[in-house]
């Protein structure tokens, strides 16, 4: 095992109706609001789902490939650097390094097939 599942995101142009829509569906509450996202679930028993906003963004239409499924995995992983020379070694590939100062927040990815995912420092 690399990592845990830490959250399951969505892509959408309103997070808060979508959040509604699935703590209905799922009967999860919303446990964090902050800006253009939100989560549902309880955050001390990950994992947890979230929803991003994106601008001028275009709802897939599956199974249309034009159109495809917009969501990724966030990864907890204790050694970032370790756990990214195992992805990488599995095929991924790193898209994007998101960081502050001397802190790496996280790290973006692409499965072998083009699916996007994060690893994070577990921060439980």
């Amino acid at each position: 095992m690399i990592g845990r599942l830490h959250t399951f995101v969505y892509d959408c142009s309103d997070p808060e109706a979508l959040a509604a829509f699935y703590a209905e569906l799922l009967g999860r509450p919303v446990s964090l609001r902050d800006g253009d996202w939100v989560v549902i679930g309880d955050r001390e028993e990950w994992p947890v789902i979230a929803f991003q906003k994106v601008d001028g963004h275009r709802p897939p239409a599956w199974p249309d490939p034009g159109r495809p499924q917009q969501a990724h995995l966030d990864v907890w992983v204790e050694d970032i650097t370790s756990a990214e020379k195992r992805v990488l070694e599995m095929g991924a590939t790193r898209l994007r390094v998101e960081e502050d100062g001397d802190r790496v927040w996280f790290r973006v990815y692409a499965d072998p097939a083009g699916h996007p995912f994060c690893l994070e420092y577990d921060a439980v």
